[in-house]
């Protein structure tokens, strides 16, 4: 057993600081092990939030070392030895208390997005390729670190015009079902402000789950918004059908 120390963010919406705290180290410690810790042995008022200590239930979001993680899931062998292990809550989110974080908005973008609505009379068959690209986008566990990581959530404030990469992925899993029924394409190009991602792929580095968002569910999407609303055919025919006066 070795210490280590541990510089964890403490405060509230009003501020608040960095507090060093010395771990007692074991082998196959993760992060939110350390955190346990520090709550038994010196500070039982921290706040933290956490469920399952099993990768699954996105609730132990942080950003450790500045890099957003689940904190179950970031062994302590991982990060550089011999430097201390700084703790804060995710910067994109009102902080709350602590590590805690509000993340309601993401809840408020979530309710904006039309469910999945089955086409009429439809015989339930898909092709194995659909079930897969479809399961790959449902495999998120809503940990939020994508929308923390975001630059346009985090550095720019754009949260009234710009749903983030995990309702992109989630609109994209409904896009690209083949049973669903509905038209999710201008709700992209506007209120969700598709056009407003540059594709840096940050999203995707942080993911847990190994989502490739930007290829698989964000760069498809940008393609159906252009080929519906910039390819000069398709502007011609919206004009003669009277399409575009209904997005």
């Amino acid at each position: 057993m070795s210490k280590r120390e541990f510089k964890v963010w403490r405060g509230d919406a009003a501020g608040g600081k960095f507090v060093s705290y010395p771990v007692d180290v074991e082998e196959g410690m993760v992060v939110l092990d350390a955190i346990h810790q520090i709550q038994r042995q010196q500070a039982p008022d921290l706040a933290c939030r956490w469920n399952c200590k099993a990768a699954k239930c996105g609730s132990c979001s942080a950003e450790v070392n500045g890099k957003p993680r689940l904190m179950c899931k970031t062994r302590l062998d991982s990060l550089p030895d011999g430097e201390p292990v700084t703790v804060h809550p995710m910067r994109s989110f009102p902080i709350m208390r602590d590590l805690v974080t509000d993340v309601a908005w993401n809840y408020t973008v979530n309710r904006k997005i039309p469910p999945f609505t089955p086409k009429k009379d439809t015989q339930w068959l898909m092709q194995q390729e659909d079930v897969d690209r479809v399961q790959e986008f449902r495999k998120c566990i809503e940990c939020f670190l994508c929308q923390n990581v975001c630059h346009v959530v985090r550095e720019h404030d754009k949260k009234d015009h710009f749903a983030g990469p995990r309702f992109f992925v989630r609109i994209a899993s409904l896009e690209m079902h083949p049973l669903d029924s509905l038209d999710r394409i201008p709700l992209l190009k506007k209120e969700a402000g598709l056009g407003l991602c540059n594709i840096t792929k940050c999203c995707t580095e942080v993911c847990p789950e190994e989502i490739h968002i930007t290829d698989n569910a964000i760069i498809p999407m940008k393609e159906r918004v252009v080929d519906r609303y910039y390819d000069p055919v398709q502007i011609v025919i919206r004009k003669l059908t009277g399409k575009d006066k209904k997005d």
